[in-house]
């Protein structure tokens, strides 16, 4: 690949980045970046995501990843790395980011509650791996989950599963933790959800201030959970 060095300016007189945009503006990215803002509830979303199969966003994106990296100067011949756009591009699609695409949800099956249990039911620690879609760096953390059913149950590996799927996007820890209960709602129709995440977050510990020691938790309380004694019954639960 050829790099064209000629207009490749950075902070240059004119004041523009090569990207074309104003230092002002990147400026502002940075900014927005280091504050962890987020922007929606939903995910943003172009009307056109899902015009390319996962094989055709796959081959694009090995393309382009094997952009970055010359332009980084690797050597792209050495056995080491030159399957690595490849792997790139496979995990993205398939793994990293599946939870971006509707036809991965999870099938959710709800069930009469026979048993008449009231309680509220708490899946605690669940594993929880996501992406900051400010620097694309993990976010790795717990879930905790907690619903009282109005009469409808799902299975205990689905609330698991429903976790999985928006972590599996690039993220804001406080969306994520606002869809994983507006879905739990919708699923059992029921107000009375409780989601409390606990994360470190990459771009915290490994850029930028470098703080390996703090955590992030955010919480979405709704229905009874809005309760102080049903709340604290639920954080008592999950030692928070």
């Amino acid at each position: 690949m050829k790099i064209d060095t000629q207009n490749a300016k950075v902070n240059g007189k004119n004041g523009f980045h090569s990207n074309g945009h104003s230092t002002d503006i990147v400026n502002g990215y940075d900014v927005m970046g280091d504050n962890h803002v987020g922007t929606s509830i939903d995910t943003p979303m172009r009307a056109d995501a899902f015009e390319l199969s996962d094989e055709e966003k796959m081959a694009v994106i090995e393309d382009r990843f094997r952009d970055i990296m010359e332009v980084m100067g690797l050597d792209l011949t050495d056995d080491s790395l030159q399957g690595t756009p490849h792997r790139v591009a496979k995990m993205f699609v398939k793994e990293v980011f599946y939870g971006l695409n509707p036809a991965n949800k999870p099938k959710i099956s709800v069930f009469e509650n026979k048993f008449g249990y009231g309680e509220m039911l708490v899946e605690k620690n669940i594993n929880m791996n996501s992406t900051c879609e400010h620097h694309f760096l993990p976010i790795v953390g717990k879930a905790h989950v907690a619903y009282i059913s109005n009469g409808e149950v799902i299975g205990l590996s689905k609330i698991n599963r429903i976790v999985d799927y928006f972590a599996r996007r690039p993220q804001v820890q406080e969306r994520l933790t606002v869809q994983i209960a507006n879905e739990l709602k919708e699923i059992l129709k029921t107000e009375d959800v409780a989601v409390v995440i606990d994360a470190k977050h990459m771009c915290v510990s490994s850029r930028g201030i470098q703080d390996e020691s703090s955590s992030t938790v955010t919480a979405e309380y709704s229905g009874r959970f809005k309760e102080r004694a049903t709340r604290e019954e639920f954080l008592k639960y999950i030692g928070l």
